[in-house]
């Protein structure tokens, strides 16, 4: 059934990453200007354009190209940036380390804070833990993560010294300098899932705690931690990890200002500067790239349900 289960989802996918790149294929070339005014700057001229445009192909119709960067796409090809000539998976796997550590201390972070403060706000309903949790539920969602970001950096870096403003040390050459460099983007970037996770956390606690069986286990004299981690708990995680598998697939995506502020030469940088110079092919495999681990991301979410409750079955 598990097998069965697998095929169909990433069946149900092509169509899914068919679309976007389409979407992205088209999307990139409405922007004003093109790869080869970019390139040419102050030294544009009409006949050197037109020699590189057909030297990258980019003076066939919009279809032809589509169809020749499909094609590489089927052969694992997607390409080479045309201002530095590397490869575009290349790039893109050199940035990711990057990405993924900073979306790893983003969930961390908001896992550490988001579910304890959502169990209690549940547990504690209207009393002052419950108002604290909602203030910071709201505080956590509407602040932007750029504005955080700057903050951080204001209080931290520059007034207090104790983190570096920007830059990346990799966990491998320094693993405590790693730490100092990925602390506050992690926090910034993870601040909004938190407070998301801390209310899903505790929507779905009081849910679950009215629930006929808390009452029995209740009457039954079990001791309130082992109504609350044991009995309430495993079942209102469900809707969290849905939820955080939705966010981990953001994170991935949306790092491009978080990395900006603070220097991090992850992908959501590779991004910003593909957009910067018009870098098509860049472009179009970076986005790609993140709608592809967006899906996945969905997929294992999926299949960590059967480890939360066991009676789900595929």
């Amino acid at each position: 059934m598990l097998a069965k289960y697998l095929l169909k989802r990433i069946a149900l996918s092509i169509p899914v990453l068919f679309g976007i790149s389409v979407l992205v294929f088209l999307l990139v070339r409405l922007v004003p200007g093109d790869t080869v005014t970019v390139m040419l700057g102050a030294q544009y001229n009409e006949e050197q354009a037109q020699m590189l445009r057909e030297k990258y192909g980019l003076d066939r119709p919009v279809h032809v190209q589509y169809a020749l960067w499909i094609s590489n796409l089927m052969k694992g090809d997607f390409g080479h940036s045309t201002f530095t000539g590397q490869p575009v998976l290349t790039a893109i796997l050199e940035r990711l380390p990057v990405t993924l550590e900073l979306t790893a201390i983003s969930v961390l972070f908001a896992l550490v804070v988001g579910i304890p403060l959502g169990i209690q706000a549940a547990v504690r309903r209207n009393r002052w833990m419950d108002y604290l949790a909602t203030v910071f539920g709201l505080s956590g969602i509407s602040i932007p993560g750029f504005w955080l970001g700057t903050l951080l950096i204001l209080l931290f870096s520059l007034k207090w010294g104790w983190f570096p403003s920007g830059g990346y040390v990799a966990i491998w050459e320094d693993p405590l300098g790693n730490l100092q460099t990925m602390a506050m983007p992690g926090i910034a970037l993870g601040t909004a899932v938190a407070a998301v996770v801390m209310r899903i956390t505790r929507s779905s606690m009081l849910e679950v705690l009215d629930q006929e069986y808390i009452k029995m286990a209740r009457i039954k004299g079990a001791p309130e931690r082992i109504v609350v981690r044991r009995h309430a708990l495993r079942n209102a995680l469900i809707p969290v990890v849905t939820v955080l598998g939705i966010q981990v697939g953001y994170l991935l995506g949306g790092s491009v200002v978080i990395e900006q502020i603070f220097s991090l030469p992850g992908v959501g940088q590779l991004v910003l500067q593909a957009i910067t110079n018009r870098d098509y092919a860049l472009l179009q495999g970076s986005i790609l790239f993140i709608a592809v681990s967006f899906v996945v991301i969905n997929l294992l979410v999926d299949l960590l349900y059967t480890l939360i409750h066991p009676r789900i079955r595929y």
